[in-house]
């Protein structure tokens, strides 16, 4: 079967925190939050899926999702006065599919039969195109009374992405000083204090994350009821590297590079927050053998 469907999806009157600031003596208070109900988002996407249900042995399930998510605050818990752009989670383009096949076992004799009998392998594909970066030129300063971290101003005519094949992913940011504007990196130049800069709010992209999971597995009968799984699973098999995003931050020695994998620029998981990097994509190529028994 195939399946053509478009979603659109729009939120209005969104939670929104904004810390206060500059605020008259009178108040003596050190902080102040303020929640909103004044962020909004827009979502449209065409969607694509297949399915091929079991037939001689294979089975398959693919989707593409070609999508653009647009708002003022992709979260509740840092919902500045940013400015509207792509979501923080945008990705354009989406690719995964998943395969399963039972092996075939001819039953020329019971050896072939007692060796063959009962593999099967599985497959999963995952595709997304890069995500946005939000460059920050000056962090935590007052805009109109609001705490908000500055974007860049952006210089026209200069690169804003470098070809490196020694940075991580092939490319970086440009970073370039030029000792003629203090401060800048690039076309990137940190805005004057109290100005919100020119460059838009999730203008730029990071990088594309690929990955192919692979299994293989069999079962076998211990009695009519009792069933054992053995499975081999290779998870990122052919060891793609896949970056996270470059540091965003122009006073960073490191402004423009990757830092990480895309597992763990995901976050650590636990107390720490995000998702654990051992259990998602965008990792080095891993390793996992089980034993399940079913009954």
């Amino acid at each position: 079967t195939l399946s053509v469907s478009y979603i659109g999806a729009a939120g209005r009157q969104l939670i929104r925190r904004t810390q206060l600031l500059g605020l008259p003596p009178i108040f003596s208070l050190s902080q102040v939050f303020v929640l909103r109900n004044d962020a909004s988002s827009d979502y449209q996407a065409m969607q694509v899926q297949f399915q091929r249900r079991l037939s001689r042995g294979l089975q398959a399930l693919a989707s593409y999702n070609w999508s653009h998510s647009i708002d003022d605050a992709s979260d509740e818990v840092i919902g500045s006065d940013r400015g509207r752009g792509s979501s923080d989670f945008d990705a354009r383009h989406a690719f995964s599919a998943a395969l399963t096949y039972n092996i075939h076992c001819p039953s020329v004799n019971k050896t072939i039969r007692a060796i063959g009998a009962n593999w099967a392998i599985d497959s999963i594909i995952h595709s997304q195109s890069a995500t946005p970066i939000n460059l920050v030129g000056r962090v935590a300063q007052n805009i109109n009374g609001v705490s908000t971290s500055a974007r860049p101003n952006l210089t026209a005519g200069l690169p804003l992405y470098i070809v490196d094949p020694n940075a991580p992913g092939g490319k970086r940011l440009n970073d370039a000083v030029d000792p003629s504007r203090p401060g800048c990196k690039g076309p990137f130049c940190p805005p004057p204090i109290g100005q919100q800069g020119t460059l838009g709010r999730n203008v730029l992209r990071a990088f594309s994350v690929n990955q192919i999971d692979f299994a293989l597995r069999r079962r076998f009968s211990i009695s009519e009821k009792l069933k054992l799984q053995f499975k081999g699973e290779a998870f990122n098999i052919f060891n793609h590297p896949n970056f996270g995003d470059p540091n965003n931050s122009l006073t960073s020695p490191l402004f423009g590079r990757a830092t990480t994998m895309y597992g763990r620029g995901l976050g650590a998981g636990g107390i720490s927050g995000g998702f654990n990097p051992l259990y998602q994509l965008g990792g080095a190529r891993s390793i996992q053998l089980s034993l399940r028994l079913e009954y």
